[in-house]
C-alpha cells in the first residue's frame, strides 16, 4: 500500500486514514462475496450485500452496563469482545442461518410430501330448497354423516432440476459458513487496528505533554532572563508562542484519543460510558523476512473468503445445470389411501394412485432466458474468482512491502528522535549559558515534536501492517505471533 502522508503536519490524520483503508480494502472481498450469491428460489428472501459491508465491522451490539470503576482491557480481551459483539460477525451468522434454511427448503423438493387428515362429516339436506319436489319423496334427508381417515403422498421421483438446485444451495451454505469464518478475521483486523490506534494516541498525548512541560521550562527561563535584562523580549515572546502552540497540539491529541476510544468501544460492544485502560502497549518487534512464494501459497490454502468464492462458483455451476435440466421430463407420483364409512367400525378402505410424466413442449423463450441468465452469472463468478486469486497475491505482497517499509521507518524515526532530544539539550544548555538566544531552543523543540510524531506513526503503521499480513495469509486468529515479530 503506498504511503499517503506527503506532509509531516498531517501524519496523525494520515495514520488514521491508512488504518481505515486497510480495513476497507481487506473487507471488500467479504462484501463483494455476499453480493455474488446465486439467485434464490421463489418465496425465499436473501440478505443483501449492504447488510455486511465493511462499515458494519465498525459497529456492534453493546452488551452489559457501564460501571463506575475503570476496567483493564488487553488486546486479546478486546478481540474476544469483538468476536462476540461485533455487528459484522452477528450479521454473518444470520446470513449463515438463512443459507441453511434455503438448503433445507431445496432438500424438501427431493423428498416425499406426506399429509394426513381426519374428517368427521354430519349433514342434513333440504331437497325442496334445492328445487327437488317429488310427490311421495321426503323433502328433508338426514341427518347423516361419515368418517374419513386419509393419508396422501406426493413425490417427484425424477426431477433433475430440483436435484441441481439443492446442490447449488448446499454450496451456498458452505460459502456462507466460510464467509462467517472470514468475518472473524475481519473483526480481528478491525479491533486490532482500533486498539493500536488508541495505543498510538496515548503515546502521542504523553509525548506532547512532555513537550509542553519542556516548553514551560524554556518559557520560565526566557521570562527570568528578560526580567534580569540578559535577553530581549523577543526571546520571551518566542518561548511563549512555542508553549501555547504545544498546548493547542495537546488539546487536539487528547480529543483524538477520546474519540478513538469511543470508536474502539463501538467496535467491541463496550458501553460508551464505560471507562477503560489499555494494558497492552504493543512495543516494537522486528519482523523476520518471509518467503513470498511460500506466503502466497499459504494464503491460497487458508483464506476463507477465497474458499467461499470457490463454493459460490460451484453453486453457480449447479444453477447453470439446473437451468438446462428444466428441459428434462419429470416423473411425479401421487398416492391417496384412506378409510371411509359411517363410523370407524363400519368403514372400508379406498386408494387412488397415479403417476404423471411432464415434458415441456413449448417454453423455448423462458427456458432459453433462464439458461442465458444462469450462464451469465457463472461467467461473472468465474471472472471474479480469477480476480480474487490475483487479489490474494496482491494482499500478501502489499502487506510484506508495508512491513519492510514501516520497519525501516521505525528504525530511522527512533534514531531521529534520539538525535532531536540531544540537540534540544544542547540548545537549552547554550541558552542557559548565555551563548545564544532561544531561537535554537525553539527550533530544537519543533524537531523533537516532529521526530516523536514520526516515530509514533511509523510504529503504528508497522503493527497494523503485521496485522494486515496475518489477515492476508488467513491466519488472523494467530495474530499474537505476528505482532510479536514471528
Amino acid at each position: 500500500m503506498p504511503y499517503l502522508c506527503p506532509s509531516k503536519k498531517t501524519s496523525r490524520s494520515c495514520a488514521r486514514r491508512i488504518g481505515v483503508m486497510l480495513v476497507a480494502v481487506l473487507g471488500t472481498g467479504a462484501a463483494e462475496l455476499m453480493a455474488q450469491a446465486p439467485s434464490l428460489p421463489s418465496g425465499v428472501s436473501a440478505p443483501t450485500a449492504a447488510q455486511v459491508s465493511p462499515s458494519s465491522y465498525q459497529g456492534s451490539v453493546p452488551s452489559g452496563e457501564a460501571t463506575s470503576h475503570t476496567i483493564d482491557l488487553t488486546l486479546d480481551e478486546a478481540i474476544q469482545r469483538g468476536l462476540r459483539n461485533n455487528l459484522g460477525v452477528i450479521l454473518s451468522g444470520t446470513q449463515t442461518s438463512t443459507a441453511k434454511a434455503q438448503q433445507l427448503s431445496q432438500l424438501q423438493g427431493l423428498l416425499p410430501d406426506v399429509e394426513a387428515s381426519i374428517k368427521e362429516s354430519v349433514a342434513q339436506v333440504d331437497l325442496a330448497a334445492q328445487g327437488l319436489r317429488i310427490p311421495g319423496f321426503p323433502t328433508i334427508i338426514g341427518p347423516f354423516g361419515y368418517t374419513d381417515i386419509r393419508a396422501s403422498m406426493s413425490w417427484s421421483l425424477v426431477d433433475v432440476k430440483s436435484l441441481r438446485s439443492y446442490l447449488a444451495s448446499k454450496h451456498g451454505f458452505q460459502s456462507a459458513k466460510l464467509s462467517a469464518q472470514d468475518a472473524r478475521e475481519m473483526v480481528i483486523l478491525t479491533v486490532g487496528n482500533a486498539y493500536l490506534l488508541v495505543v498510538a494516541d496515548e503515546t502521542r498525548v504523553s509525548s506532547v505533554q512532555a513537550q509542553v512541560d519542556t516548553a514551560k521550562v524554556s518559557l520560565d527561563q526566557a521570562v527570568a532572563n528578560h526580567q534580569a535584562g540578559t535577553s530581549p523580549l523577543l526571546d520571551e515572546l518566542r518561548a511563549r508562542v512555542d508553549y501555547q502552540t504545544l498546548q493547542q497540539q495537546l488539546i487536539v491529541a487528547q480529543n483524538a484519543l477520546d474519540k478513538d476510544r469511543l470508536s474502539l468501544a463501538r467496535t467491541i460492544g463496550l458501553p460508551l460510558a464505560q471507562k477503560f485502560n489499555l494494558t497492552d502497549k504493543v512495543p516494537y518487534a522486528a519482523f523476520d523476512q518471509m518467503d513470498v512464494d511460500a506466503a502466497i501459497k499459504q494464503a491460497h490454502l487458508n483464506r476463507k473468503d477465497l474458499q467461499a468464492m470457490v463454493e459460490q462458483t460451484k453453486s453457480a455451476e449447479e444453477q447453470r445445470k439446473a437451468a438446462t435440466a428444466d428441459r428434462y421430463p419429470t416423473f411425479k407420483t401421487n398416492v391417496d389411501y384412506g378409510d371411509i364409512g359411517v363410523n370407524v367400525r363400519h368403514s372400508h378402505g379406498t386408494v387412488d394412485a397415479s403417476g404423471t410424466v411432464s415434458v415441456p413442449v413449448f417454453k423455448e423463450f423462458e427456458l432459453r432466458g433462464e439458461a442465458e441468465q444462469a450462464q451469465s452469472q457463472l461467467d461473472t463468478q468465474k471472472a471474479e474468482l480469477s480476480d480474487m486469486n490475483a487479489q490474494v497475491d496482491a494482499d500478501v505482497r502489499d502487506a510484506l512491502l508495508d512491513i519492510q517499509s514501516a520497519q525501516r521507518q521505525v528504525e530511522v524515526a527512533r534514531s531521529s528522535a534520539d538525535l532531536a532530544k540531544e540537540a534540544l539539550s544542547e540548545a537549552q544548555q547554550s541558552y542557559a549559558a548565555g551563548v545564544s538566544d532561544n531561537l535554537a531552543v525553539s527550533q530544537a523543540e519543533q524537531s523533537v515534536a516532529q521526530a516523536n510524531e514520526q516515530y509514533v506513526d511509523s510504529l503504528y503503521r508497522h503493527n497494523v501492517a503485521k496485522l494486515s499480513l496475518a489477515r492476508a495469509l488467513g491466519a488472523a486468529e494467530n495474530y499474537k505471533s505476528y505482532l510479536g515479530g514471528k
